[in-house]
């Protein structure tokens, strides 16, 4: 019975969030959050991050500054790599590999929408993640798969 409401706020609050994206050029997660209190709806930067991650949002560079952007307004549908690399640059704040596997670290309570989505990319190169607070292990088949994916996502956040 809660469901319905459950998936009813959420299509709300996904709506406003998709106008406000659209009316204005917001390029924190921060900034979505106030627009959306000040909207009435009682949100987290988390939901804000599973919410533009389900509306295919990605930050692009328009006029010389970053904002987010729906699918729609770019003119094609993000890539499962343009998305990865939009989340990586707004979440990971460092990569290190280690033997077979990669770790990531996050700010407090992030590491695991980094799994998730590397989960649901299914990278063949992959073996499997496990999410911690702010820490995330990426398992790979080796030591060399590891520095591979650690060197191409070190690119992505600029370090």
């Amino acid at each position: 019975m809660h469901k319905p409401f459950m998936t009813d706020a959420r299509s709300r609050r996904q709506r406003a969030l998709s106008d406000l994206l659209r009316r204005r050029r917001l390029s924190r997660q921060d900034e979505l959050v106030s627009e959306l209190r000040t909207l009435g709806f009682e949100v987290t930067q988390a939901t804000i991050s599973r919410d533009l991650d389900q509306l295919g949002a990605v930050k692009i560079r328009r006029a010389g500054s970053t904002s987010y952007a729906l699918p729609d307004d770019v003119g094609s549908t993000p890539t499962p790599e343009t998305r990865l690399r939009s989340l990586f640059a707004e979440w990971v704040r460092s990569v290190q590999p280690a033997s077979s596997l990669v770790v990531l670290r996050t700010p407090p309570g992030s590491a695991h929408l980094v799994g998730v989505a590397l989960d649901a990319a299914n990278l063949p190169e992959i073996a499997g993640t496990i999410s911690g607070d702010d820490t995330l292990f990426v398992a790979t088949a080796s030591p060399g798969a590891a520095e591979a994916l650690a060197d191409g996502w070190r690119n992505w956040i600029g370090t």
